[in-house]
């Protein structure tokens, strides 16, 4: 049976494809339903370090709607040696499938879509009233024929959105995935709650509703998970875990009260749980949802992994096996996908 990547410009051979960035986004709208402030406020180099200190409390940092801004930075992730991004923008946060098919013919980089729901309280009256056969109805379609009215397919399940406590609806929305994942084989990413228990508890559903545990990713050990504590029981749990914030190195996390660890102690947490025999359940990306983390607006831009992080790999005395597995191994077999 043959295997694919499916990219936003069509079925990709795994073979064909290089360095991997997971879970990004880029084009996209995070900002709160309901938050005030001007959304198109213009950020410049005397506000920009503020409004990136405090991330999406901007309207004006929390959206990304220009398809040539997107091409560009793919562009320069393409410069520093990158093959694809997953554009992990999901419902209620204003995916553009267009876009994206734009943006990656324009920049040559292969770019795969999301499909799926994000946090309840993004989604309109409609979705929030599907059972679980309407949601895995939609996401299945997505996967296998085309995104809103497009031929353009979705490659990937989620982020789902979980908040803490889990809403109804997000409940419906973990089975949900566990049904579209057995009918297409494709992988799901889990954007936990921020709560240390969280994760366990979506495990626990997603085992309970039938999900492959070995195609389940659970992101923002971070910010869940910051000193690395609880992060082994889940990978004996047979998930898949990641680190998505590298880039943003400060101690003030604008969504809670939460030391946020550098990279460098993101790369000793992985280090370690590598050592114990985790290495090929390990991620990591940069999770790009503001538009101050992006080269347009003065930030690191989508290569700062490949152009920064490999040599403190290498400091810190990776081998080259699990740096291929970081980079391409891991990534890619949450990507791919079999086909008759």
């Amino acid at each position: 049976m043959a295997t694919k990547v499916q990219t936003v410009l069509g079925p990709v051979d795994p073979s064909e494809i290089g360095p991997i960035l997971i879970h990004e986004h880029l084009l996209f709208d995070f900002t709160h339903p309901g938050k005030a402030g001007d959304k198109y406020a213009a950020i410049t180099p005397e506000n920009r370090w503020q409004i990136d200190y405090w991330s999406n409390r901007s309207p004006t940092n929390s959206h990304q709607f220009d398809r040539d801004v997107a091409a560009a930075e793919l562009k320069a992730f393409s410069l520093n040696g990158g093959s694809l991004v997953v554009d992990q923008t999901v419902w209620g946060l204003s995916r553009d499938p267009v876009g994206l098919a734009h943006a990656s013919s324009k920049s040559g980089v292969h770019v795969v879509a999301a499909t799926g729901p994000y946090t309840a309280r993004y989604q309109d009256s409609q979705t929030r009233d599907l059972d679980v056969n309407g949601l895995a109805d939609r996401m299945v379609r997505e996967l296998t024929i085309g995104m809103d009215g497009t031929s353009t397919r979705a490659g990937i399940i989620g982020e789902i959105g979980c908040s803490w406590p889990l809403d109804e609806f997000e409940i419906r929305a973990l089975a949900a995935a566990a049904d579209a994942q057995r009918q297409v084989g494709a992988s799901i990413s889990i954007h936990p709650g921020r709560n240390a228990s969280a994760c366990y508890q979506i495990v626990d559903i997603l085992e309970q509703v039938g999900a492959n545990l070995d195609r389940v990713v659970l992101c923002h050990m971070d910010r869940t998970h910051p000193n690395g504590d609880g992060i082994r029981p889940l990978l004996e749990r047979g998930v898949n875990v990641e680190w998505d914030f590298f880039g943003i190195e400060q101690s003030h996390y604008w969504m809670g009260n939460v030391e946020l660890p550098t990279d460098l102690q993101r790369l000793r947490q992985i280090k370690d749980l590598a050592a114990a025999g985790h290495g090929h359940r390990l991620l990591v990306s940069h999770d790009i949802c503001t538009r101050t983390r992006m080269h347009r607006w003065g930030g690191h831009g989508y290569g700062h992994i490949l152009r920064n992080v490999v040599e403190l790999m290498r400091r810190l005395e990776f081998d080259d096996i699990l740096i291929d597995r970081l980079l391409r191994g891991n990534p890619l077999r949450m990507l791919t996908i079999e086909e008759d």
